[in-house]
């Protein structure tokens, strides 16, 4: 695998790329907003924090975020995350309230499990907190079941 990881997780409605400059703007206005981001950790950063954090190349073993652009308009929906460690892939997402509940992050998640899947025999897991239901609903509906709980956090692996 290349760990320059320049995959592009493609669904039927959106996909994913690095992310540019002129996507902060955006990113900042769902990211920055207390209310819908209360279950996530990646928040609350300054416009230099996020583009040195979201500009620079990585590999998917120190953690890669991506843009999730509409194909119809390319208007950035969202942003998913991926981390290889050793046997595992982690995986993220989170979609703009904008956007919310029409499907996009199960469709670019879908995507990205297909892609790891391609890669060979790993597992995939995701952490989410209890009261996000949402998001627990999301795993559940993509095939993941609960398999541990750490530091507040349940631990979700692919089945």
């Amino acid at each position: 695998m290349d760990s320059t990881i320049n995959a592009i997780f493609e669904s039927e409605r959106c996909y994913t790329r690095r992310f540019t400059e002129s996507d902060l703007d955006a990113f900042i206005e769902y990211r920055n907003n207390a209310e819908w981001m209360k279950y996530q950790s990646f928040k609350g950063l300054s416009l230099e924090e996020y583009k040195e954090i979201l500009l620079k190349e990585t590999t998917v073993e120190r953690g890669v975020q991506f843009a999730v652009l509409r194909k119809a308009d390319q208007v950035l929906l969202g942003d998913v995350f991926i981390k290889k460690e050793d046997a595992i892939f982690w995986i993220g997402y989170t979609i703009s309230p904008s956007f919310k509940r029409q499907g996009y992050a199960y469709e670019i998640t879908q995507a990205m499990i297909s892609w790891i899947q391609q890669q060979g025999d790993y597992k995939i897991m995701a952490g989410v907190t209890p009261e996000n239901h949402a998001s627990v609903q999301l795993l559940e509906k993509l095939g993941f079941i609960k398999a541990d709980e750490e530091d507040g956090e349940s631990i979700f692996l692919l089945q």
